[in-house]
């Protein structure tokens, strides 16, 4: 009998023991995403409107309705090429960007054709505050924002577009502007899921409701486009480790929601506290 009920205690030890060892790995495993837009204000957002200075949010043109980040025009006399952006406050290098879109209303009739149900989400650029009162879009990398134009012709989303930068596709340097997507066509006002997985210079992916539709690697400065800079930021060949996200406005309106991101940059020692089983860059001083 004694034996008996020892084995039992010892049978429920160990049980206790691979069920706090499955508990110590889920929380190893949980994933800490960081929410980047609070569906309040955009105090964390720094806005830079081509022709105006950074922190001036011409024309109220990023503002919070409804939870969303809404990107609207009305209050412009004319376009005028003012191309905008809305950084969020802090660079990432390594990390996992989840965000919704959906592109609405009317396109401003004096902006360029090619914004027609046109937007995106800059990542690695250049900080506001290096761009001078005239340039036109940032040193990035872009992930373009297109909807369909009801014609039945198909029109890619998550696109991938270099004002200023150069990326390797396919195992060389690609020299167009833009490189589309293998994404559906996304017509009218609905709702779509956009995803960017950045590994520092190495490796990018681009996600489209689920489904992996773009994938290049190495982003450089290079290129051209991008017009009125300062030489100094744009070193051609130069690689981009880390830099800025930001939302795109450039004549038609657009909605973002539920913007998110999961550092992929961190302690990668066991034996620390700080330690999370998915990250990819160690970070020696996030392990102190």
């Amino acid at each position: 009998m004694k034996r008996s009920i020892n084995l039992k205690y010892f049978s429920l030890a160990i049980l206790l023991f691979f069920m706090i060892q499955a508990s110590a790995q889920t929380s190893l495993d949980k994933k800490e995403w960081q929410t980047l837009f609070n569906g309040k204000d955009i105090n964390d957002w720094v806005a830079k409107v081509n022709h105006h200075e950074t922190g001036d949010n011409y024309g109220n043109t990023f503002r919070v309705e409804d939870s969303m980040i809404k990107v609207r025009y009305e209050q412009y006399d004319s376009f005028h090429e003012q191309f905008g952006h809305l950084y969020y406050k802090q660079p990432f290098a390594y990390y996992h960007l989840v965000f919704e879109y959906r592109i609405v209303g009317e396109w401003r009739k004096d902006a360029p054709e090619y914004t027609i149900k046109n937007s995106g989400v800059m990542f690695h650029s250049q900080h506001p505050k290096t761009m001078p009162k005239d340039q036109d879009w940032p040193i990035s990398i872009e992930f373009q924002l297109l909807g369909g134009l009801g014609d039945g012709k198909p029109r890619p989303t998550g696109n991938m577009c270099s004002p200023g930068t150069d990326v390797v596709f396919q195992g060389k340097i690609d020299e167009r502007h833009c490189i589309p997507s293998t994404s559906k066509t996304y017509d009218g006002e609905q709702w779509v899921t956009g995803e960017i997985i950045v590994l520092g210079d190495s490796l990018i992916t681009h996600i489209i409701n689920g489904d992996t539709v773009l994938q290049y690697s190495k982003p450089q400065i290079g290129g051209g486009v991008v017009n009125n800079y300062d030489p100094k930021i744009k070193q051609d060949g130069k690689l981009l480790k880390e830099g800025f996200i930001a939302l795109q406005s450039e004549g038609q309106p657009v909605d973002f929601r539920n913007i998110r991101i999961l550092n992929l940059q961190g302690c990668m020692d066991p034996k620390s506290k700080s330690y999370k089983s998915y990250f990819i860059k160690d970070n020696e001083q996030e392990c102190k």
